[in-house]
């Protein structure tokens, strides 16, 4: 069964255009599972321009599902992941300026790498999850270097999806089917939404979590936050 895990950096990035508490970060990470999320998402990002690391710290032992913390594994990242241990890392290749995500790993010409951060990760008993383009050759890489888990980078997915489903998703279940093969755990994100979602988990049932933030926080204004994750959830389990 796929898991929803929401990433609560938009909330985050409106609490600090204001300054202050509101909305209250925490407070929302809790609600999101009330409401039926069965995970957490944060990305501290270096300037913490939205989540930053005290939060992750304050979040951490409020989580009641599943805490997954994604970034660049540089070492004020790394030092901040041994130290709440989440539950999940996922590795992104962001640079310390990007806006957003917007890349999966070379895996190959970082191997020797993401091996030393994936085994610091499983010495301290924290899945690792590689940010990954959707491409069998990288997951297969990612395998090697020790990852339990790949995230399929889904940005491109979502952007050709309105003119053709079925070619938007070809390259996504060559990749799936790879991780399936070497036996590697699957996760997906980055633009996945109410209108692409349901799509991808029917084609791709074994997918472990999707990891979903600017749509369904964005969605939410209109829904509320309640009913929002309750329809994300109807996407995954109803298609």
């Amino acid at each position: 069964m796929t898991r929803l895990s929401v990433n609560i950096n938009k909330i985050a990035t409106l609490r600090n255009a204001r300054g202050g508490n509101t909305p209250d970060v925490a407070l929302a990470a809790q609600r999101c599972e009330d409401f039926g999320a069965e995970g957490i998402t944060v990305h501290p990002r270096p300037d913490q321009r939205h989540i930053r690391y005290s939060d992750v710290r304050q979040i951490r032992p409020l989580v009641r599902t599943e805490f997954n913390m994604e970034g660049n594994p540089i070492p004020e990242f790394m030092a901040l992941a041994l130290e709440v241990r989440p539950d999940q890392v996922t590795l992104v290749p962001d640079g310390h300026d990007a806006i957003t995500s917007d890349a999966g790993w070379d895996v190959a010409a970082n191997a020797d790498f993401l091996r030393g951060i994936c085994k610091t990760l499983r010495d301290n008993g924290i899945r690792s999850s590689i940010f990954v383009w959707p491409d069998a050759a990288a997951v297969r890489a990612a395998k090697a270097v020790g990852a339990d888990r790949v995230e399929l980078y889904t940005a491109h997915y979502a952007a050709d999806f309105p003119a053709s489903p079925e070619k938007a998703i070809a390259p996504y279940l060559e990749a799936a089917k790879a991780a399936k093969e070497c036996g590697l755990g699957l996760n997906a994100g980055h633009d996945l939404s109410l209108e692409n979602l349901s799509y991808f988990i029917r084609t791709i049932p074994w997918t472990d979590e999707v990891s979903i933030g600017h749509a369904l926080i964005s969605d939410s204004l209109y829904m509320g936050l309640e009913k929002t994750i309750a329809a994300y959830l109807s996407q995954i389990r109803n298609f």
